[in-house]
């Protein structure tokens, strides 16, 4: 039996993931930043918890702007300005004292930083790469994402303890650099082969092209005004209010419930690292299932996660609630933009996913103000988890209403319905 030779867009696929495992990462792993960033700088948690909040947005309203720039001027680019951000940014954040200076640097300037090198820039070029194994590209995406929760959470917390947040923050923008540079100037490349992934026997003959682009396909501006393109803005929000709450308030929400720092960053870091497996399960399953049904089984599991995060007493309690939501934790963000390609096609996924995930950032700068200002005003977590429990249980029943994997492109005349 003859072996296909290696496929160059896995090599894209693994500096994409290592890339967002340290970005996203960063976005998540600001639990073990916030008590002693609030303790050192003087602010409350809920002033804390509003800067991260802004900056959340500010991540959000970097992704279109990402997309629009990926699309003119290449990924590559668009990585080597996010890194130069990051690193400018990091400096000024760790040297801000002030509420205002550290809104601008660590807020808004690191966020616009991490959404040039996020998921969204390396989207494009990946569903450019693929068209057999689209879905589970995507989802190794989202292993990095995951993997970012599962590694970075207890090593940050781990860094933070020994020599203190501001060194911490300088030593993840060393590291992202030496990640970033390599990958962006020797690994991405633009232009995938005429029929990217597809094998032999279903390689058309000819010169004909594999996936053609319609003619009578959407403009972006028909195809955000549809019905399916605002389910998926939904989903995302529920996912961004939820991942960012336990990001940034679930470490503070354990240790408040009894549990130790390093109990605490374990529990969070499970779940990522169960993520990891979970990933691959569902990849092996978003390009043989109907992409809706995955969606929506991850949403109502993490739902139910949620509430049990809240009632958990021990750490076996702690561990097995962790261990339950990390398996569906990832894969909502790969299979709604791998969703968007399918229903929207690959000409607008960049710009499209862009602007779905600001629905995502939204949910996270509402969630990132709700976690610390619910606590500090009622003296409980039960407000914004329980939010975030009930936001993901709609998300998994409207994902339901979504199209199937097969539906098509068609006319500008002819809307599109959910």
């Amino acid at each position: 039996m003859n072996r296909l030779p290696w496929y160059f867009g896995w090599n894209i696929v693994a500096a994409a993931t290592l890339l967002t495992m340290l970005t996203v990462g960063m976005r998540l792993g600001i639990g073990p930043f916030f008590l002693p960033m609030a303790q050192d700088l003087g602010f409350s948690r809920s002033l804390l918890a509003s800067i991260i909040g802004a900056g959340m947005l500010c991540y959000g309203l970097a992704m279109p702007l990402a997309g629009y720039l990926v699309g003119r001027y290449g990924t590559r680019a668009v990585l080597l300005l996010g890194t130069a951000i990051v690193i400018l940014s990091t400096v000024w954040s760790v040297t801000a004292r002030t509420p205002l200076s550290f809104l601008f640097a660590f807020g808004i300037c690191l966020s616009f930083g991490l959404g040039f090198t996020s998921p969204v820039a390396l989207t494009p070029v990946i569903s450019r790469w693929f068209t057999r194994q689209r879905g589970m590209a995507l989802f190794f995406l989202s292993t990095g994402s995951m993997a970012g929760m599962a590694v970075l959470t207890p090593v940050l917390t781990y860094a933070i303890a020994a020599v203190g947040w501001q060194q911490t923050l300088i030593g993840f923008a060393v590291v992202f650099a030496l990640v970033t540079l390599p990958a962006a100037l020797f690994v991405i490349r633009e232009d995938a082969p005429p029929h990217t992934d597809l094998v032999p026997q279903q390689t058309p003959p000819g010169p004909k092209p594999a996936v053609p682009i319609p003619q009578a396909s959407l403009g972006l501006g028909a195809a955000m005004c549809t019905a399916p393109f605002w389910k998926i803005v939904f989903g995302l929000f529920a996912c961004g209010f939820s991942m960012n709450l336990l990001g940034t308030h679930g470490v503070p929400m354990l240790m408040d419930h009894g549990f130790d720092a390093m109990t605490s960053s374990y529990g969070v870091g499970l779940i990522g690292l169960v993520a990891i497996l979970g990933t691959l399960v569902l990849g092996r399953l978003a390009d043989r299932t109907p992409r809706r049904n995955i969606l929506a089984a991850i949403y109502f599991v993490r739902g139910l996660g949620f509430f049990a995060l809240l009632v958990v007493g021990t750490h076996w309690e702690l561990y097995i609630a962790a261990a339950i939501g990390g398996l569906v934790w990832a894969g909502s963000i790969a299979t709604s933009s791998a969703m968007l390609a399918d229903i929207y096609g690959v000409r607008l996924v960049g710009v499209m996913y862009g602007t779905a995930y600001l629905g995502h950032q939204v949910g996270a700068m509402l969630s990132s103000w709700l976690g610390g200002w619910a606590f500090e005003r009622f003296g409980t977590h039960w407000i914004a988890f329980g939010s975030a429990g009930f936001l993901l249980l709609a998300a998994a029943a409207v994902s339901m209403r979504l199209p199937l994997k097969g539906f098509t492109l068609m006319a500008p005349s002819m809307p599109v319905r959910g």
